[in-house]
């Protein structure tokens, strides 16, 4: 019995991994992706790399959180296996309607809602966890406002990333041994952008993993059925193997969505958002990467309409995709003026710059999401205590 539960369970890990690999690995790899960087096969690869570093380093420390800090039992296989479906469930709301719930504070509330119903939550660290969901999305606004309006135009100007037509490198074996050179369209600007792009794609992918590797074996760590070790493997693979699957689509997605914006300015959303959520994983936070992308590119949208630029206007219509590429869409041939330079007026409004109705959708669904795994995890534990 015990161990039809416990492979129930890894199943049910693995459906949790799976889904998050589709998304993340579209996340932090689809800029690169459309920029014809690098292919489909070899993101997923670094994905699944750089998400088990994550989840084995930092990743420990949101493990710890998520398995023993926010309620004070340990809790039956049975139990485990119950929250990891409440889990799945808001990733399957969240897929429904279209709107990237983030995983981690699902994660919370599904077991939130377990320490309710046996009265053993962890108030303190459950409040310090809730005070951070609502200090992350006003830090990143704040990064991407500054970035938006003192720096990002003069960066644009100065570090233009762009792909040439063919090889980045060839090889030159006129000498004794070949050795690579730049290929016959390459610039030293365009080398100089793929490395960086490289880098902060590793640097996302590990961020990734450091936040999200827990969300889908937690449950199963803390009712003593899986070994941390083990379980951070098993999450691993689940996500890889979304990396290589469902994530071809999502990075073509991204690729797309981002292919008529410069790329620095999505590094710049992949360089904050990936910071922000490396820091609070760090110290035992669980938080969502998607949180603090989607409010980086709100924060560069709101801070780039204070400035006098010619935008234009790439919402059209109502669809949630038109939001990276709405905030972050200019005139490239815009006045640029130097950074930190104030203006004296404003031509643009941020209403052009990104669809304020997406915001108010995505901020609901984060509040909707966790509340309803909390409110459905406890209806469920008071009907059926299995914890014991």
């Amino acid at each position: 019995m015990v161990e039809t539960v416990l492979l129930v369970g890894v199943i049910a890990s693995i459906f949790v991994g799976f889904n998050i690999g589709g998304s993340s690995t579209g996340i932090a790899w689809g800029p690169a992706v459309g920029a014809g960087l690098l292919r489909k096969t070899t993101a997923a690869a670094l994905m699944t790399f750089f998400v088990f570093l994550g989840g084995w380093t930092v990743g420990r420390n949101v493990m710890d959180t998520l398995s023993g800090d926010i309620i004070s039992i340990e809790i039956s296989l049975v139990a485990g296996v119950a929250v990891l479906f409440f889990i799945g469930l808001g990733i399957l709301i969240a897929n429904v309607f279209g709107v990237p719930v983030p995983t981690s504070m699902t994660t919370v509330g599904a077991i939130a809602g377990l320490g309710l119903a046996t009265e053993t939550l962890n108030y303190e660290t459950i409040t310090w966890i809730i005070s951070w969901w609502v200090v992350t999305p006003i830090l990143a606004l704040w990064i991407g406002a500054t970035i938006g309006r003192y720096i990002y135009p003069e960066l644009n100007r100065r570090f233009e990333i762009s792909a040439s037509e063919g090889a980045l490198l060839t090889l030159d074996r006129s000498g004794s041994a070949p050795k690579p050179v730049l290929g016959p369209n390459t610039t030293y600007q365009e080398l100089v952008g793929t490395v960086v792009v490289f880098i902060i794609g590793c640097y996302m992918a590990f961020s990734a993993g450091a936040s999200n590797v827990p969300n889908a074996v937690a449950p199963l760590v803390s009712s003593g059925a899986l070994e941390v070790d083990t379980a951070i493997i098993i999450a691993t693979v689940a996500i890889g193997l979304g990396g290589f699957t469902i994530a071809r689509r999502t990075m073509e997605s991204v690729g797309g969505e981002l292919s008529d914006i410069p790329l620095l300015a999505a590094l710049i959303v992949m360089i904050t958002a990936s910071t922000i959520t490396t820091a609070l994983s760090w110290i035992g936070i669980p938080i969502s990467l998607v949180m603090a992308s989607v409010m980086t590119i709100v924060g560069l949208g709101w801070g780039r309409a204070t400035r006098p630029i010619t935008a234009r206007a790439a919402v059209r219509g109502e669809t949630d995709t038109e939001l990276a590429m709405g905030a972050l869409t200019a005139d490239p041939d815009a006045p640029v003026r130097k950074i930190g330079e104030e203006e004296s007026e404003k031509v643009l409004n941020a209403g052009d710059l990104f669809n304020p109705r997406a915001i108010m959708k995505y901020v609901s669904m984060w509040i909707i999401g966790p509340s309803m795994s909390t409110l459905l995890a406890y209806g469920f534990f008071v009907a059926f205590p299995l914890v014991g």
